[in-house]
C-alpha cells in the first residue's frame, strides 16, 4: 500500500513537471502551428541559466532571471529564424529547429562541459513536507507541483478570460481578420512564442534541481513533450494537463514495478510458452518503461486520431 501511494504522488509530481514543458509546446505547436523541435532545448537552457545565475544571486534569482533569458532567446528565434520560413510549411520549420537544437546542445557542452553540473535543491528547501508510512517526503517535490499548478491556472485564466487571450486565440484561428481589426498579429505570435519558451525555462529552472542538469536533458524530454501534446490534443491546454498526469503516472509505475513478462505469464498459466522466449521474457518490465509514453500515444491515436481533447474540425 505504501508503494502504491508514494508512487502515485511521485507520478503526479513528474506529470506536473512534464506539463510545464509541454504547455509551452501546446501554445507554439498546437495553437500557432509552429513545429518547434528545439522546444526541449529551452527547457535545458532554463536549467543552465538558472544554475549560472544562482551561483551569483542565489536560487530565487536564478529561478526568476533564468527563464526570462530563455524567453528572450525564444523571441529572437521566432523573429529571425521561424517567421521568415513559416509560410514554407512544417518541413522547413522542422529542419531549422532540428539544427537549432544541435546548436544549443553543442553550446552547452562548450561552456559547461560534457557532464552534469552541480545544480541542486537549495539548502533552505531541503526539509520534509510531510511524513508518509514513516518516510519523509521532500518539500521540493511539492514545490514543483505548486509551481506547475500555478502556471496552469495563470495561463488558462489569461487565455480564457482576458482581452489578451481573446486576441491570441483570434490571431491563431483568423490571422487575416485579426490583422484587419488593427492588431499586430506578428507581435502576438512573437510574444506567444516567448511565453512558451519562458514556461519551458521555468520547468528547466525547477526541474533541473529536482532531476539532473546535463547536456542530455533536452533529448530525454523532447519526445515526451511531443507525446503529451499529441495525446492531449493539439491546442488543448486542459488536454495537455491531463495527458501529462497520465504519462507521468504510467511512467513512474512502470519504473517501480519489478516484474517480468515471464512472471505475468506464470500467473496466467502461460509460463511454459513464455519460457521459450528465453532472456527476453525474463527482463524486468521496468526496462521498457521509456517505451510506455509512445505506446500510450499509439493507443490514443488509434482510438481518437485528434487526441483526447483535440478539435475534430
Amino acid at each position: 500500500m505504501d508503494w502504491l501511494i508514494i508512487s502515485l504522488i511521485n507520478g503526479v509530481v513528474y506529470g506536473l513537471l512534464l506539463f510545464m514543458v509541454s504547455a509551452g509546446l501546446t501554445l507554439v505547436f498546437g495553437m500557432m502551428g509552429v513545429l518547434n523541435f528545439a522546444h526541449a532545448s529551452f527547457y535545458m537552457l532554463g536549467a543552465y541559466f538558472a544554475f549560472l545565475v544562482s551561483t551569483v544571486v542565489g536560487f530565487w534569482g536564478g529561478l526568476l532571471i533564468g527563464p526570462l533569458l530563455v524567453a528572450l532567446i525564444g523571441v529572437g528565434v521566432e523573429r529571425y529564424l521561424l517567421r521568415p520560413i513559416h509560410h514554407y510549411g512544417h518541413a522547413s520549420e522542422l529542419l531549422v529547429t532540428f539544427g537549432l537544437a544541435f546548436v544549443f546542445d553543442e553550446l552547452v557542452k562548450v561552456f559547461f562541459g560534457q557532464f552534469m553540473v552541480n545544480y541542486s535543491v537549495p539548502a533552505s528547501m531541503r526539509f520534509s513536507a510531510f511524513t508518509l508510512f514513516g518516510a519523509d517526503y521532500p518539500f521540493y517535490r511539492v514545490f514543483v507541483a505548486i509551481v506547475a499548478v500555478a502556471l496552469f491556472t495563470i495561463l488558462f485564466a489569461i487565455l480564457r478570460f482576458t482581452r489578451m487571450g481573446i486576441v491570441v486565440r483570434a490571431a491563431v484561428q483568423r490571422p487575416a481578420m485579426t490583422d484587419a481589426l488593427g492588431h499586430n498579429v506578428d507581435a502576438v505570435f512573437m510574444i506567444t512564442f516567448g511565453i512558451g519558451a519562458w514556461m519551458a525555462g521555468v520547468a528547466g529552472a525547477v526541474g533541473g534541481a529536482l532531476l539532473t542538469t546535463s547536456p542530455t536533458m533536452a533529448l530525454e524530454m523532447s519526445i515526451l513533450t511531443f507525446v503529451v501534446v499529441i495525446v492531449g490534443g493539439l491546442g488543448s491546454l486542459g488536454g495537455a494537463f491531463l495527458a501529462s498526469l497520465l504519462i507521468g503516472l504510467l511512467t513512474t509505475f512502470a519504473v517501480s514495478i519489478n516484474i517480468s513478462l515471464l512472471d505475468i505469464g506464470r500467473w496466467l498459466g502461460l509460463g511454459d510458452v513464455l519460457t521459450g522466449l528465453g532472456s527476453i521474457a525474463q527482463v524486468s518490465l521496468s526496462t521498457y518503461a521509456s517505451a510506455v509514453p509512445v505506446l500510450v500515444m499509439l493507443i490514443v491515436l488509434l482510438c481518437r486520431p485528434t487526441g483526447l481533447f483535440g478539435d475534430r474540425t
